[in-house]
């Protein structure tokens, strides 16, 4: 019985696993890029950049530079 289940509900099984499938890569990739050192230092030169340049209050750079530095910690481990 198991087996004439699973033939006949792969049309419907078979395109619901494979978007699965994809939306998993697609949260991992979104997840690596979002806790990537390199992007999360690049973020944390342009924070002081527009705070130099006066486009960011002190305290906007302050909670910038906080959720940064965190985020790099998270991705250090």
């Amino acid at each position: 019985m198991g087996l004439l289940t699973s033939l006949l509900t792969l049309p419907i099984r078979g395109p619901f696993d494979g978007t699965l499938w994809v939306a998993a890569r697609i949260g991992e990739a979104a997840e690596q890029s979002w806790n990537d050192p390199a992007a999360l230092r690049v973020a944390l030169v342009e924070a002081e950049r527009q705070l130099l340049a006066g486009q960011l209050s002190e305290e906007a750079y302050d909670a910038i530079e906080l959720d940064l530095l965190e985020r790099l910690k998270g991705a250090a481990r």
